[in-house]
């Protein structure tokens, strides 16, 4: 496959994944599904938009730059078949490369809320509620048993709120790794790209072949 097909394809990928990833952080402003009483009752890392900025907003430009790949013209500049071509491949891998920090942001912050768990009411201290992160070193994770901590309040059940956090932040998890991959994917592309070329296309009045 010509290296401007093969990001074409990882471009096509990435825009579902930034979609979703947009909404899975979007949906962790309602824990439980439900709206929260106060701001200061969901977690932290939801605020630090994650799956939003990182590999939602962040995701789309270099999705959008390797859909364009095909596109580019070939014949490029300076009389060269393949300095246009080149070149794109070259800006291409730039873009990986801010997807690539973008992705691994989210996939940061992600793990980092997987390990404190939700915030959760945990009683009242001296006539106020208290909220805050009972499952602070991430013990919790396979021990539904303990759930209990994080208590009922506000028709918000203990079992809704932990699997929403959880659920929701390892969907962003799992999704911010496929995005670096794929962008890591495009960094290689691109370099052989820009060092090889890509395929001739039909400006050149030639058949497909390296250039």
């Amino acid at each position: 496959m010509c290296s401007g097909g093969c990001a074409k394809c990882l471009g096509i990928t990435l825009i579902p994944l930034a979609i979703l990833c947009v909404l899975a952080n979007i949906l962790l402003f309602f824990p439980g599904g439900k709206v929260a009483s106060n701001t200061d009752h969901i977690s932290d890392e939801v605020f630090y938009l994650g799956g939003l900025a990182g590999s939602g907003v962040l995701m789309i430009f270099p999705a959008l730059v390797f859909l364009g790949m095909k596109q580019n013209d070939c014949c490029g500049c300076c009389g060269n078949e393949s300095c246009g071509k080149r070149f794109a491949m070259f800006s291409s891998v730039i873009f990986a490369a801010i997807g690539l920090a973008g992705a691994a942001y989210n996939f940061i912050i992600a793990a980092v809320a997987i390990n404190k768990g939700p915030k959760c009411y945990i009683g009242t201290i001296l006539g106020q509620e208290a909220w805050g992160y009972p499952f602070g070193d991430g013990n919790y994770l396979g021990k539904p048993e303990i759930w209990s901590i994080c208590r009922e309040i506000n028709s918000f059940k203990t079992e809704i709120i932990v699997t929403w956090n959880l659920t929701l932040f390892s969907m962003l998890l799992i999704m911010a790794a496929v995005q670096g991959v794929l962008c890591a994917v495009q960094v290689i592309n691109g370099l052989i790209g820009t060092i090889c070329g890509d395929c001739k296309c039909g400006c050149c009045g030639g058949n497909d072949g390296p250039v």
